[in-house]
């Protein structure tokens, strides 16, 4: 989807999260760090099924940056497979759940099982409309706006693992999105810190550059 007018206005809530601090939770539970990614599918499936009571209609997910290569390349194909894993073993209930998939990122880099997985899993939930499952996968902000592949405006951008900063995800789409850092590591993200993030969102006054009394209606943004 390309939009290159962010203040276009939109009725949808989109809520996008850096999911940060797999690793560091393993480590710190003498774990190794791959399972810590695989504890972190789990907060995968508990933020996709409480994401639509709350309010969000569009839910984006940094599971993996184009700086991530830069990792061992153990822990790099043990993500990728846990990926294509997730897509496969999900996909039955997503579609019932009303959850329409998409992948965005780069595709020509990732193994041909995980592409086939991709295609398959956002054929499936194409037609779903209760929510949708935005997944950055060899994802650069940067890149995107360079291609001018610019998805939909970010209302709430949460960062889980304690870390202040965006490490190039939605760059443009996040302009006038309300920030909230987490110290929580993203496998013990519950439905409740999703929850009270939503809340501290909507009691934020967003101006948008203007004055109070001048913003306009924004749907639930």
């Amino acid at each position: 989807m390309t939009n290159l007018h962010p203040m276009d206005a939109r009725s949808f809530f989109h809520v996008a999260i850096v999911m940060d601090g797999n690793g560091r939770w393993a480590t710190a539970r003498g774990l190794k760090r791959v399972e810590g990614h695989r504890r972190g599918a789990d907060a995968v499936r508990r933020t996709v099924r409480a994401a639509p009571s709350l309010g969000i209609t569009t839910l984006t997910l940094f599971a993996f940056s184009s700086d991530n290569w830069k990792r061992p390349e153990l822990e790099v194909g043990t993500l990728l497979g846990l990926f294509g894993g997730y897509l496969r073993s999900e996909q039955a209930e997503l579609k019932r759940s009303g959850v329409r998939l998409s992948v965005i990122g780069r595709r020509d880099r990732l193994p041909r099982s995980l592409v086939l997985a991709v295609e398959g899993c956002e054929a499936a939930t194409a037609s779903c409309s209760r929510l949708h499952l935005r997944i950055a996968i060899d994802y650069s902000a940067r890149e995107a706006i360079l291609r001018e592949n610019i998805g939909p405006d970010v209302d709430l951008l949460v960062r889980t693992g304690g870390e202040l900063r965006l490490s190039d995800f939605l760059l443009w789409e996040s302009a006038y999105a309300e920030l909230c850092f987490l110290p929580r590591m993203w496998p013990d993200f519950e439905e409740a810190d999703l929850e009270a993030a939503v809340a501290e969102f909507h009691t934020r006054q967003r101006r948008f550059g203007g004055l109070p009394a001048e913003v306009p209606s924004r749907g639930r943004a």
